[in-house]
Order: C-alpha cells, then sequence, then structure tokens
C-alpha cells in the first residue's frame, strides 16, 4: 500500500535530517557537499515523488521496477533515478537506460546481461557491488572473499563502470553497532581504487538508511538511502 505525506511534512522532515547530516560532517571532518540524499520511494505513491523533488531533492531511489516506472515516466527529466533493490536478470532491460545507478551488482549474470543492454545502447552504466559484509543470510551481495575476483572479470566489460560499493548493516537498536560493517565497505573501496583496474573508479559508498545515516557518514558514505525518516508521516 502506498502512503502519501504533505509537502510541508517532508520538508519539516528534510530540516531534521539535514541537520544529523551536517553534525555527522562536522564530527568527521567531511564537507557537506560529500553526502547525497537518496530519498526511497518505494512506499510512497507517484504524486509524493513530486512533492519530494519539489523539496530540493533530485536522486531518487527504487526497490522495485514494477513500482519504479509509473514514477520514472512522469518525473523522469527531473531526478537521478537510482536502482537500489535485488535486480533480476530478466529485468536489467527496464532498468538499463533509464536509471543512472544501478547499486544492486552482486552476482555474474546480472553483470553480464547489464553489460548487453549497455552495449545495445551504446551507454556505460554506473554500478555499484552489493557487498554483503554482515554475512546475514537474508541479505544479499557478495561474499568480501569474492570481490577481488568478481572485480577483475567485471573490469574488462567496456559498459559498466564499478562506481563504487553498497551494502545494508545489520538492524540493530543501536547505530554504533552497525559501524564496523560500514568501516569494512569503506576498507573495500580504497583496496578497489588501489588496484587501478580499467571501469573501476570506486568513487561511491552507498551505505546507512533511516536508522543509521549518521554513522554511515562519520564512515564515509556519500550516498545515504533515506525512506522512513524522510517520507513517513509523523503521529500528532
Amino acid at each position: 500500500m502506498k502512503s502519501s505525506i504533505s509537502q510541508e511534512q517532508i520538508r519539516q522532515q528534510l530540516e531534521k535530517v539535514e541537520q544529523r547530516i551536517q553534525a555527522a560532517c562536522q564530527h568527521s571532518g567531511r564537507q557537506r557537499d560529500d553526502v547525497r540524499i537518496i530519498a526511497v520511494t518505494k512506499y510512497v505513491d507517484t504524486e509524493t515523488v513530486g512533492q519530494i523533488l519539489s523539496c530540493g531533492l533530485t536522486h531518487i531511489g527504487e526497490n522495485r521496477v514494477q513500482d519504479a516506472l509509473p514514477k520514472y515516466e512522469a518525473y523522469q527529466g527531473q531526478a537521478t533515478w537510482h536502482f537500489i533493490g535485488h535486480l533480476q536478470t530478466n529485468k536489467v532491460k527496464e532498468v538499463v537506460g533509464r536509471f543512472h545507478y544501478i547499486h544492486s551488482l552482486d552476482r555474474l549474470s546480472l553483470a553480464q546481461e547489464i553489460e548487453k543492454r549497455a552495449a545495445a545502447l551504446g551507454i556505460v552504466v554506473p554500478c555499484l557491488l552489493q557487498v554483503n559484509i554482515s554475512g546475514e543470510e537474508t541479505k544479499f551481495g557478495l561474499n568480501p572473499d569474492d570481490v577481488l575476483a568478481f572485480v577483475h572479470e567485471t573490469s574488462n566489460m567496456k559498459h559498466i563502470r564499478i562506481a563504487g560499493l553498497m551494502t545494508m548493516a545489520p538492524v540493530v537498536e543501536d547505530p554504533e553497532q552497525a559501524r564496523p560493517v560500514f568501516r569494512e565497505l569503506r576498507a573495500w573501496q580504497k583496496r578497489l581504487q588501489e588496484l587501478s583496474l580499467p571501469n573501476v573508479t570506486a568513487e561511491e559508498l552507498s551505505m546507512g538508511m533511516s536508522g543509521d545515516f549518521d554513522v554511515a557518514i562519520e564512515e564515509g558514505a556519500t550516498f545515504v538511502r533515506l525512506g522512513s525518516v524522510l517520507v513517513k508521516p509523523e503521529m500528532t
């Protein structure tokens, strides 16, 4: 079920988020411009996406292709679109050419399909490797032990650019418990950058959600994926 929220509520919640981002940046010695908010819109309707854009948020994240397409058709030129959910190979044709970033590259068969579709369109798709740092069986992503071999393989694909890494931390009451996960992803970013492989830039770290984005920013996040903290109506 899709929810709706007023533009004023979004604006008020964005102000609170901004304060937290600025505090996290100040605490870790980072520039505010280093961090971009991806507004996760899987639980809101198309009209609400327009309200989010009107509040100045221009990065939109969607988890499911079928939910994303109507929103994309309505606002395609007004946003940078991020596919952040698990991507089935048979849905790649609907994502490549629409979404500016794919955050969930986690297997070779998916990379091959993205490469094929991107080659047909004559484009290069920025992809983030999803790495299962926490090792939870319920989460998708590459095992860290497989990352180097995977990157060496994809570096030969001319229509995929490994633009960074993505992970999902465990859901915990204390965000501090997620810090080691974010720190390890950043360590992997450094390793990939030191390889100096073709088509691997690894400049982005997509990590941190509504419950733990402050800690993720302190550990180097460049994209934070925020849903409920932005677009969940507050109880009065």
